[in-house]
């Protein structure tokens, strides 16, 4: 399908020099003809191909985004990526709000050090975009062709440039592809509508639908830094603001839809103009706004640098047979196109199918997870949300790789099976989903703000959080709920839980800090004696026991043999490990633990880790990945 790479002398001799340039500093251009290469060409980092191709505009009569199919072949060595472009306006339309231009896109994420030769399939037809057809080559860029080289990151901290990709690998949790750490998340699930934001480009502002819950971000303006991202002079940094605060908070992941156009708020969407229910004739839903997805393109991105997991809901239950009934049809197969070849260069993140899906079919819900598998070059998890129990898309029912899962308890008393039941669900049809409780509590209140918090602040750090963790759970985003303030449609402050935050910060410092082989453990809460805790272990080597009301337990380690040292853990204010009433136990039977340091009838975690002599012993541990508060 592609000729032969990069057979123009001219450009073979001045490359080297202009991708030195673009290396030397962050977003310079290296000009080739009539393409540019922009962005850091590092391992892992956003590389970002322009090309100068046919000139249209967003509603042109040949529709930019459906009769022409971009796709760049990126290869090295024996590695080989088919990524997607887009039609990108004038190549700056973030800024100037762009309509028409001739710039074509594509974003890359090389995994690999050294040369990357590329080619471009550019065809044009009806409906290619989302069609196997061959359609007519595009003269000029159909064919094109050139290499660049790429060196090793220089990213530190919580920035998942130095981590890389975000990774299923059949088992419960998903691992990053350059340490081989595996991640455990906290973050937020509320407010559904993070994206119906005032510096958005687009009419859903000022439409008459919803306009009330357009969003400012106000609180987080003064979290804006100097060097951190805006558009069009200074718009922007409001939410750019927020997602700053919710990594100084050691927080490490966001959820948004980024369709509910029939849904709760109605002013998020990627189209040009929103789909008024069912009062209005339909709009075009092949028709995308490339300056507002610019824009979302920028808070993405600032996001992955800072550490946060991007949860991808794409849709919600009102929405779910809003695209062509529901069907893999040519407006749902171009709105996950546009998804994956604009966003899907990001490291860590999942396409979640739907939230509370109920109505669409086995076939269906089939059909969606394939046509990611098949189309997202990276292979980023995928999930759905019940909704549904969707037991149907167990197994090899499936390209599912996880579960979002949504409980119902006031108190979040269910969260600890629930998550337990998806995990041995799964890994008894014989694919292991990695599952998060991902809105936990209630519809009503869920995670109230800390100023009229009741119980859900402890209820959620004993029931939702560790219940989520020792089950076997890789985490939570919290949702907030739509009774009270700064609720899940309203919230523009995530100060509003600050308080809970360090709860949720203090859970994965615990596993990082005291490297807790997280990952190789299981549950079995009748290994502890005490009633209505939670027990997490790796047979002969490290148990986790949670005392929901302190006092004491026992811990079965009949049939271990050795010694194990015995440390508490104050999950309400984190810190070091203490030293509790019993230093020390030996396998065989069922010691008694003692009792927590002080506090005695709050909560508490125990490690009971092995000291040597046992059967585990030994054993070489990976490190757990920590996202450090500022």
């Amino acid at each position: 399908m592609f000729s032969s790479l990069w057979t123009a002398a001219p450009f073979r001799l001045i490359l080297p020099l202009l991708l030195l340039l673009a290396t030397a500093a962050s977003g310079a251009l290296a000009a080739a003809g009539d393409y540019t290469i922009s962005g850091e060409l590092k391992k892992w980092h956003k590389v970002t191909l322009t090309f100068e191709g046919p000139s249209s505009f967003e509603t042109d009569t040949l529709n930019p985004f459906l009769d022409y199919r971009m796709e760049v072949r990126f290869s090295n060595g024996t590695t080989s990526y088919l990524v997607p472009g887009y039609f990108a306006a004038d190549g700056d339309a973030a800024n100037t709000s762009a309509v028409s231009g001739n710039k074509w896109r594509v974003h890359f994420a090389p995994d690999k050090t050294g040369t990357w030769a590329f080619e471009v399939s550019f065809r044009s037809g009806d409906f290619i975009a989302v069609s196997d057809g061959a359609g007519s080559n595009v003269a000029g860029i159909d064919g094109k062709s050139g290499s660049f080289a790429v060196g090793p990151t220089d990213k530190t901290g919580r920035d998942l440039r130095t981590k890389g990709r975000l990774q299923y690998v059949n088992r419960h949790y998903l691992r990053f592809a350059e340490t081989g750490e595996y991640f455990l998340k906290q973050g937020t699930d509320a407010p559904e509508n993070l994206l119906a934001y005032e510096d958005f480009d687009g009419k859903f502002k000022s439409d008459g639908i919803s306009d009330n819950r357009i969003k400012s971000w106000a609180p987080h303006r003064g979290d804006w830094r100097t060097g951190d991202p805006v558009w069009q002079g200074s718009k922007g940094k409001e939410i750019i603001g927020a997602i700053n605060y919710l990594a100084s908070e050691g927080l490490n992941a966001i959820s948004f839809l980024t369709m509910n156009i029939g849904g709760d708020d109605k002013n998020v969407f990627p189209y040009l103009i929103k789909y008024n229910d069912n009062s209005a004739p339909q709009t075009d839903r092949t028709r995308i706004d490339c300056s507002r997805m610019d824009q979302w393109s920028l808070v993405f991105d600032h996001a992955t640098e800072r550490g946060m997991f991007l949860h991808f809901k794409t849709q919600e239950t009102e929405n779910e047979l809003l695209l062509d009934g529901g069907d893999l049809g040519v407006e749902r197969k171009l709105y996950y196109r546009e998804l994956i070849a604009r966003f899907g260069h990001n490291l860590a993140l999942n396409w979640n199918l739907g939230e509370e899906t109920n109505n669409a079919s086995t076939n269906q819900k089939q059909a969606w997870a394939q046509y990611f598998y098949d189309h997202d070059p990276y292979n980023h998890h995928i999930v759905i949300h019940n909704g549904s129990n969707h037991y149907d898309l167990l197994g090899s029912a499936s390209r599912l790789t996880g579960f979002s899962l949504q409980t119902n308890q006031q108190d979040f008393s269910n969260v600890h099976e629930r998550v337990k039941n998806y995990l041995s669900r799964s890994a008894n049809a014989g694919k292991p989903w990695a599952v998060a409780c991902d809105e936990p509590g209630d519809a009503s209140y869920a995670l109230r703000p800390d100023d009229d918090r009741g119980n859900s602040h402890e209820d959620g750090r004993k029931n939702g959080i560790w219940g989520t963790f020792l089950a076997g759970g890789w985490g939570n985003e919290w949702y907030f709920g739509y009774k009270l303030h700064d609720s899940d449609l309203t919230c523009e402050d995530f100060r509003s839980r600050d308080d809970f935050w360090d709860y949720a910060r203090h859970a994965l410092n615990f596993f990082s800090t005291f490297k807790i082989p997280f990952w190789q453990m299981k549950n079995n809460n009748a290994l502890s004696s005490a009633a209505n805790d939670y027990c997490f272990y790796k047979w002969g080597e490290t148990y986790v026991v949670y005392l929901k009301s302190g006092g004491g337990t026992r811990l079965n380690l009949t049939g271990v043999k050795g010694s194990f040292e015995v440390k508490w853990y104050d999950p309400r204010n984190g810190g070091n490990l203490q030293q509790g009433s019993v230093a020390a136990v030996k396998g065989g039977g069922s010691p008694n633990l003692g009792s927590p340091p002080h506090h005695v009838t709050s909560d508490w975690v125990i490690l009971v880790r092995s000291t040597g002599g046992g059967s585990s012993s030994g054993q070489t541990i990976t490190p757990v990945y920590l996202l450090l508060k500022n």
